[in-house]
């Protein structure tokens, strides 16, 4: 793995072992101990990978041969995308290794699934159509850059466009409380944090990527996801909303990506989810915070991510089923691939395969 604590994504734990091990087997021991010890997520480390093997060996045998996964909604767009950045958080590629045609049949799928409107929607129903739009370029903006030449060009034509709806829905007159959020629909009126999460995501990776997203939708987002927040550390739903983990994580993970790294609301967010955090998998929305707050908690730094990541990979490894897929929570219509899904995502985060997992 790529660094479970402590200076994740930045230092090497078998490279280090290499370099000293011409120190003699006596001093080697010694510094494993120590790194152990430093290292509270270290007894984690194989049993979390072998959990995410066993997820992603579910999706593959799971997925259709159009590219999708099995849902409540149909051929999902949404959750054909989340599939393919499960693949991808593990370091595998599109067109190549084990899962290379498996992750090219998904980003086909969404690149095929374009409505006349511009739409990543695919056909399949959603809770609203911005949430499987927006987690959709959020996708194509994560795997440009790795496909091939042909997809390439066709994710070149996609994804601009696809942007465009983001910002067009952005812009939709709203009250100063909504002003800078998104909704269910491109022309909603209001904005919620659940919705303005993925859309602010995917446009920050975009701008990653080199796309020309200006700097006052990005700020205008901040503002809305700060009205959010609430006294307690905690963010709502929407303004004046009571705070919740999978709104906290939200709200956390958008400050960090967005120029706030550290800021007075994201420690606060940050010591508000260690105090309440997702804890059971049969819960309605579980997965849904668990992602989030995962993200947001990594990038907070190693002193929120450590406690935070012991408690979900206990819970995770706990949940998981024999067949290798986490279960449905109670109330949820996505199916087994979106809570697999989103689990290999959640547990993935320290990686730092994708861009935008990256502190």
């Amino acid at each position: 793995m790529r660094g479970f604590g402590r200076a994740s994504c930045t230092r090497s734990v078998r490279a280090t072992f290499i370099a000293l091990a011409a120190l003699g087997a006596l001093a080697l021991a010694g510094w494993a101990q120590e790194s152990e010890e430093e290292d509270p997520l270290a007894q984690y480390e194989q049993k979390v990978d072998e959990a995410v093997d066993r997820g992603l060996t579910y999706l593959a045998e799971a997925q259709q041969e159009d590219g999708t996964w099995p849902s409540g909604w149909g051929k999902n767009t949404g959750i054909a995308s989340l599939c393919v950045m499960a693949f991808l958080a593990k370091g595998y590629t599109p067109g190549t290794g084990q899962y290379g045609d498996a992750i090219n049949k998904g980003i086909d799928f969404v690149l095929n699934s374009r409505q006349e409107n511009g739409m990543l929607l695919g056909g399949g129903r959603s809770q609203g159509p911005m949430y499987s739009h927006t987690i959709a370029a959020l996708m194509l903006s994560e795997v440009s850059g790795m496909v091939d030449l042909e997809r390439q060009e066709k994710v070149d034509e996609v994804l601009p466009e696809a942007l465009k709806i983001i910002l067009a829905a952005q812009k939709i007159r709203k009250s100063d409380r909504f002003k800078g959020g998104w909704r269910y629909q491109p022309n909603s009126s209001d904005s919620d944090i659940s919705c303005t999460g993925w859309p602010l995501m995917a446009l920050r990776s975009a701008r990653n990527n080199g796309a020309e997203v200006p700097t006052e939708a990005i700020e205008d987002a901040l503002g809305f996801i700060t009205r959010c927040h609430n006294r307690d550390g905690g963010f709502g739903y929407q303004p004046g909303g009571g705070s919740g983990p999978g709104r906290t994580g939200v709200g956390l993970l958008c400050l960090e990506l967005c120029g706030r790294h550290r800021s007075e609301a994201a420690i606060a967010a940050g010591k508000w989810l260690l105090k309440r955090p997702p804890r059971n998998p049969r819960e309605s929305h579980f997965y849904y915070a668990i992602y989030y707050c995962s993200q947001g908690m990594f990038q907070l730094g190693d002193e929120y991510w450590e406690p935070f990541a012991a408690q979900m990979y206990e819970n995770l490894l706990k949940a998981q089923q024999e067949n290798g897929s986490w279960p449905k929570g109670s109330s949820s219509r996505e199916g087994e691939c979106y809570t697999t899904a989103m689990s290999v995502l959640a547990m993935s985060v320290p990686y730092c395969q994708l861009p935008i997992y990256q502190r």
